[in-house]
């Protein structure tokens, strides 16, 4: 069973922030009463009264942890979301054992849990790389870059994207060189496409005919074509279908950590800091 931590933190914001109210509300002043009433009847025990108004552990950590709970539950509903790259679908641009940065604001600001778009703040572009609910279980977190948006029509044919009838550019890097759990990928062709304007690298892997390899495709309204950019390796729209808007999460802008246990140190320093293109 996988763990909803947004229903977590939601709920443990709630049940903190209850019992703390509640006892700013009720409990306290009544404790206060009856250390007042104590010491009107001419109690000197220092212990005894101590324990009188002293604030049950329950409220104690509460009122030290609601705080915090409240922050990282804003922080993360609505401004940005670390998340860790578990395959290599995006390589060459993200790494298995990537951990990345998210922004929540970017493609609208959402209720927790129930996802519900409160604020419009911007749609998806083509070219942005970005995480969403799994269409065919929305527990799980994808992430792909945009390649669709709706009216679009995409094309892919021969290994090459096609966007409203015109060619993706292609520019040819040389034979991919994988390192880390990703060296399965050397010998991939290691390309460079623009799309809309954003650069980026992509793999290719000649020979390999993949079922619906070749495609052609229109976006309709309040949907987002979506693939991973190593195209032959890659469970994306060409598989699931469309995105749907409602499962967007974010647009990933940023590599905070890369730690994979295959490659030479673990840490994959000259990662550390990288934007996301």
């Amino acid at each position: 069973m996988s763990l909803d931590f947004p229903l977590l933190l939601v709920l443990l914001t709630l049940g903190t922030g209850a019992v703390w109210a509640l006892d700013s509300l009720w409990l306290k002043p009544r404790r206060q009463q009856r250390v007042a009433t104590l010491k009107l009847d001419g109690e000197s025990d220092g212990e005894r009264l101590d324990k009188a108004g002293r604030e049950p552990y329950l409220v104690e950590m509460s009122r030290s942890f609601f705080p915090i709970i409240l922050i990282v539950l804003v922080v993360r509903s609505f401004i940005v979301e670390p998340f860790r790259i578990p395959s290599g679908s995006m390589m060459p641009t993200l790494l298995i054992g990537d951990f990345i940065l998210v922004n929540k604001f970017a493609y609208g600001v959402r209720l927790p849990v129930v996802n519900l778009r409160i604020l419009d703040t911007g749609s998806p572009q083509r070219g942005d790389v970005a995480v969403f609910r799994y269409p065919e279980n929305p527990k799980i977190d994808f992430i792909k870059r945009i390649v669709g948006v709706p009216g679009d029509r995409v094309v892919y044919m021969n290994k090459v994207l096609y966007i409203n009838g015109e060619q993706a550019p292609q520019h040819y890097l040389g034979s991919y060189v994988g390192i880390g759990s990703g060296n399965v990928m050397t010998g991939a062709r290691h390309l460079q496409e623009e799309l809309n304007g954003v650069e980026h690298e992509i793999l290719v892997m000649p020979g390999r005919n993949e079922v619906n390899g070749n495609f052609d495709y229109l976006v309709p309204e309040g949907n987002y074509f979506a693939m991973g950019d190593n195209r032959d390796n890659s469970r994306d729209s060409r598989y699931w279908g469309l995105l749907p808007e409602e499962n967007l999460v974010g647009k990933a802008f940023m590599i905070w950590m890369n730690w994979d246990w295959q490659q030479d140190g673990v840490v994959g320093w000259g990662r550390l800091g990288n934007g996301i293109h």
